[in-house]
């Protein structure tokens, strides 16, 4: 580097570990101001500068969001490595060139497969990846496709390394049975926090402090870095059980509901099934389907092998055609969801009325998607009286199967 400094003073400590791991699978969860995303950077731009013939591959869930984060996260830490004068950080296409040996740093977005599974570099290999906000993948096996991309014999010194980073989520979520609850040399999984990064304020510390004494649940994430969601869950009265669903069908008041929301590329098509009890306010989910890639008349099919074929299923209006082809197919009591005004504001209070039991082994994807789903936030903190738009493919189905409860009479067919 043509600018001598500190590499210890500039990253920081407690990021050893992670600094010289060379297993294929480095992973850490971190509350804020934990310095994962910072040191990944630093970590690339180094290290590529330092093995000629690396390439790396950076991932989020959409494409979209990577300019201002991932990308200027980067081209921040050349500055700060003082070296940003032998990089090139184009904004069309999204990618940082190191200009005296032409390597390349390259942005995808799961919502985009094609452009990972096509992935070729100009000079040198593709060794490394770095999956930012991972929590975001839901899906295991799109993250399994790009491990499988990152293949191929290396030159000797190099190696093949995935690295993830993400803000503590529900262990519920695939990355903690995959990466921490497993003993793996191959595996690094690690957890930080701000206790780590000495460049905090005295004001950032007095506000982790604050937070601990006055909001100790949301400090136990976003402090401590442990999993689960610090505040904002939508639904909170709900649990897993091994139940017979048969046998509650036969007790007085219950009714099943069936509701579906459409997908495809970048979103599953998901299937929820559930027995409502009105004056009970209970709700057993007993059954899902949660797939990618799923034609009009693999669903068709899908909904006939659980031999729901004539039941009454309320889907996603937002697809006309879809339904009046599965319908075609044989399903023939499929119908539109009534969305309306503040249809999903709506179906969300109804449901929060219900204590919802989900099956323990059936519905892994609802388990999932009832501990993430939160209300969005304003830059302030502040929550909204709006959901984010994620982890919600089962529970928009849910709330279209929920319709012919909260407003009967739109279904009486």
């Amino acid at each position: 580097m043509s600018n001598e400094i500190s590499l210890q003073e500039t990253i920081g400590k407690g990021y050893a570990e992670f600094w010289r791991f060379r297993g294929r699978y480095r992973v850490v969860k971190g509350g804020r101001g934990s310095k994962k995303s910072v040191t990944s950077a630093y970590w690339i731009i180094y290290n590529m500068m330092k093995m000629p013939l690396a390439n790396t591959l950076v991932l989020r869930k959409t494409f979209n969001t990577h300019k201002d984060s991932t990308w200027a996260q980067l081209k921040w830490a050349a500055h700060r490595l003082k070296v940003s004068h032998l990089w090139q950080f184009k904004k069309s296409p999204l990618e940082a060139i190191y200009k005296p040996t032409g390597q390349k740093i390259l942005f995808r977005g799961l919502d985009d497969p094609m452009s990972i599974t096509s992935i070729t570099v100009d000079n040198g290999f593709l060794c490394w990846a770095w999956f930012e906000e991972a929590y975001q993948i839901l899906n295991e096996d799109d993250f399994d496709k790009v491990d499988m991309s990152i293949r191929g014999e290396l030159p000797e010194g190099y190696f093949k390394q995935l690295t993830l980073s993400f803000n503590p989520w529900n262990e519920k979520h695939w990355l903690k049975k995959r990466f921490f609850d497993v003993s793996n040399p191959n595996v690094l999984a690690i957890t930080t926090n701000y206790r780590c990064n000495e460049f905090l304020g005295e004001d950032d510390r007095a506000l982790f402090k604050w937070m601990k004494e006055h909001k100790p649940k949301r400090h136990r994430v976003e402090g401590d870095g442990d999993w689960g969601i610090a505040e904002g869950a939508i639904y909170e009265n709900w649990r897993e059980e091994d139940f017979n669903w048969k046998t509650i069908s036969k007790q007085s008041g219950y009714r099943a509901v069936f509701g579906l929301d459409f997908g495809y590329t970048n979103d599953p098509s998901a299937l929820v099934c559930a027995l409502a009890n009105k004056e009970a306010k209970k709700l057993y989910i007993f059954d899902e389907h949660y797939e990618h890639g799923m034609q009009n008349d693999d669903i068709a099919q899908m909904i006939k092998s659980k031999g729901y074929a004539k039941e009454r299923i309320i889907a996603d209006s937002s697809e006309p055609k879809s339904i009046d082809e599965i319908r075609g197919y044989g399903i023939g009591r499929i119908r539109a969801a009534d969305k309306g005004p503040d249809s999903v504001k709506n179906g969300i209070q109804f449901i929060q009325q219900y204590e919802i039991i989900v099956h323990k082994f059936n519905c892994p994807n609802v388990a999932i998607e009832l501990s993430s789903y939160v209300w969005e936030q304003n830059k302030a903190g502040k929550f909204m009286n709006k959901p984010i738009d994620d982890f919600n493919h089962t529970l928009d189905a849910l709330r279209y199967a929920m319709e012919q409860i909260r407003k009967p009479a739109t279904f009486e067919f």
